[in-house]
């Protein structure tokens, strides 16, 4: 396992942090990283980076324990905060040098990820010089320098514009295929498009583990319907494949149904057959927006 994270629980004072988390991720794997403010993510990622320890449990990188191996583990690990730091008055080059003589690497790796991030066009400028997204390039090709197992990314495209999004992202996919990526984001449409599973924390417990498949698998959809009149519950539950109905307020009504077909046309021959007029029906699937929504409340990301 790239990363093995067991019964890790953390406190700061008397606020909890983290409360008994475990996962384990796998070689090849783009995991998104999810969850509210202050839901433990900054404090879970500070840990696996060795910049904090747990109060128990235990967290291993490549085989290596973060309290123990410290050393081993910062070898094993390319971190790209979510404030990238940079020089910027060093051109990329020389950048790329200062961070490839820390790890004590060969020369040849600094050619290698420029080429890697696509910084070639660029390589000519201070980085103070550089876009946001050149930035970004940057520090993943500073975080890949010595050629890491593990890359743990907070917020990696935080600022970018559409066409910067897409390169950093096809750019995250392609390193990810060869690499353990562990990916925190507030953007819930890149980890559907990069991530191949997703971890939700919600006030320091896991509440969520699932491999994108298994979600865009789920049948589960939910139909919101506004009456002209109140209607029983017990009415919409007797509809076909119904798993629950939930009143919202007033004549609105959440029905979720546990199949993939289009129920719209169900719940409109029922107010039609009962001499109701529908004054809104509308259809969402189940995805990862709706999920996190489910498990956090509706906090803020």
């Amino acid at each position: 396992m790239s990363i093995m994270v067991s019964h890790i629980s953390k406190r700061f004072g008397s606020q909890p942090a983290l409360d008994d988390i475990s996962f384990a991720t796998r070689k090849g794997e783009v995991v998104g990283f999810l969850g509210p403010n202050g839901a433990g993510k900054s404090t879970l990622m500070k840990i696996l980076t060795t910049n904090h320890k747990a109060d128990s449990g235990i967290a291993e990188v490549n085989g290596y324990d973060v309290v123990s191996q410290p050393r081993e583990v910062q070898r094993s690990i390319g971190y790209l905060p979510e404030h990238n730091p940079l020089y910027l008055d060093l051109y990329i080059r020389e950048y790329l040098e200062f961070c490839r003589s820390t790890y004590g690497v060969s020369k040849n790796r600094i050619e290698a990820v420029i080429g890697q991030t696509g910084l070639e066009p660029e390589v000519h400028k201070k980085i103070g010089q550089l876009s946001k997204g050149y930035r970004q390039r940057v520090g993943l090709a500073a975080a890949l320098i010595h050629e890491p197992e593990v890359l743990i990314l907070d917020e990696p495209t935080t600022g970018l514009d559409p066409n910067q999004l897409l390169e950093i992202r096809k750019l995250i996919r392609e390193v990810g295929s060869e690499k353990t990526i562990l990916l925190s984001t507030h953007i819930m449409k890149e980890v559907e498009a990069v991530c191949d599973r997703v971890l939700i924390l919600n006030k320091g417990k896991l509440v969520a583990d699932a491999t994108m498949d298994a979600l865009r698998k789920d049948e589960t959809q939910v139909v919101e319907v506004e009456f002209d009149y109140r209607v029983e519950e017990v009415l919409l539950e007797r509809l076909p494949n119904v798993a629950s109905v939930v009143n919202t307020g007033g004549f609105v009504y959440e029905i979720s149904f546990s199949t993939s077909k289009d129920m719209r046309g169900v719940v409109f021959d029922f107010a039609h057959d009962n001499q109701l007029k529908t004054l809104q029906l509308s259809r969402k699937t189940k995805n990862l927006e709706n999920l996190f929504t489910e498990l956090t409340g509706g906090q803020a990301v």
